[in-house]
């Protein structure tokens, strides 16, 4: 009797001593936090804010360096914490990346997830990434807190969903000239709420200046002139996407998607110097030029 007594107090013993190290381990872990950018709201409320505008095509956006800065202070308000990631929610047509989100994907700790454009340009599937992403890092315990960087009503089940495993989700948004940019359903459920001013964006969000060519004061170049412009950019285009942006692209023919489009005649006009709105037989001629060296190609 004495002997099985014993062994239940050793036994206990070695029980509590488990115990205490898992607790010392886990008062030894830090707290996880992840940032995210819901991308679409960022350029919308951004560019009305800085550039008077919500069209991205009219202002340029410096993505690492507003990146660094929500780092900078995600390290100030969860002082205690480590960064998981940024994860940066946009839509592009097709899902290809645009090159200003290729560069954005290569920079540290950052992780782009595309939903899909529209024929309207609006984005379709973004909130069911962010939903997804939220929902899974909370399930695993990834993250304690979630910085979302939004304001649409629809990501209310992502952050509930978040909450439910024990994360707390705080909302960050950017300061509205007029009224508020934010659904009110979704400050309601979150943990805590902060607002970035014009100072805080006013560095990394600069308009365009318009770039004009006078068509009266340069020879209208050829049809083979600018089929062949659009052969060399579209050789740059496939040096820069690689053959797999390449096969995504291709089930597309004869149509671009608009992002692609627009960026083909814009550099175009600088490399010609001229003009290709409302020419349409030139425009026709760039997209063949562009076309049919990415088809020779494949």
């Amino acid at each position: 009797m004495n002997d099985d007594l014993a062994a239940l107090g050793a036994h206990i013993d070695r029980t509590n001593e488990l115990l205490q190290r898992m607790l010392a381990e886990v008062a030894k872990t830090p707290s996880t936090h992840a940032i995210f950018v819901d991308a679409g709201y960022l350029y919308a409320a951004g560019g009305r804010l800085v550039a008077g505008t919500e069209d991205r095509r009219s202002f340029d956006l410096d993505a690492e360096g507003l990146i660094e800065a929500l780092i900078d202070k995600a390290r100030t308000i969860f002082a205690d914490s480590r960064l998981l990631r940024v994860y940066w929610y946009d839509g592009a047509r097709r899902r290809i990346h645009t090159a200003e989100q290729q560069s954005i994907a290569e920079l540290p700790d950052v992780k782009v997830r595309l939903g899909n454009l529209n024929a309207n340009n609006q984005q379709k599937g973004v909130d069911s990434l962010i939903r997804s992403d939220l929902e899974s890092l909370a399930r695993h315990r990834a993250i304690s807190d979630a910085a979302l960087l939004g304001g649409d009503e629809d990501l209310v089940s992502a952050v509930e969903a978040a909450q439910g495993y024990g994360a707390r989700v705080h909302l960050w948004g950017i300061e509205a000239p007029e009224g508020r940019n934010q659904a009110e359903p979704l400050l309601w459920e979150v943990d805590s709420q902060r607002t970035f001013d014009l100072d805080f964006f006013k560095p990394y969000v600069s308009r365009r200046t318009a770039t004009t060519y006078d068509a009266s004061a340069a020879s209208r170049p050829t049809r083979e002139d600018v089929r062949f412009v659009g052969a060399q950019i579209a050789a740059k285009w496939l040096a820069a996407r690689g053959r797999e942006a390449l096969v995504d692209l291709l089930p597309g023919h004869p149509y671009l998607p608009g992002s692609v489009d627009q960026d083909l005649l814009v550099e175009a006009e600088g490399l010609l110097q001229y003009s290709l709105r409302g020419q349409a037989d030139l425009r026709r001629s760039l997209r063949d030029g562009f076309w049919e060296h990415l088809q020779a190609q494949y």
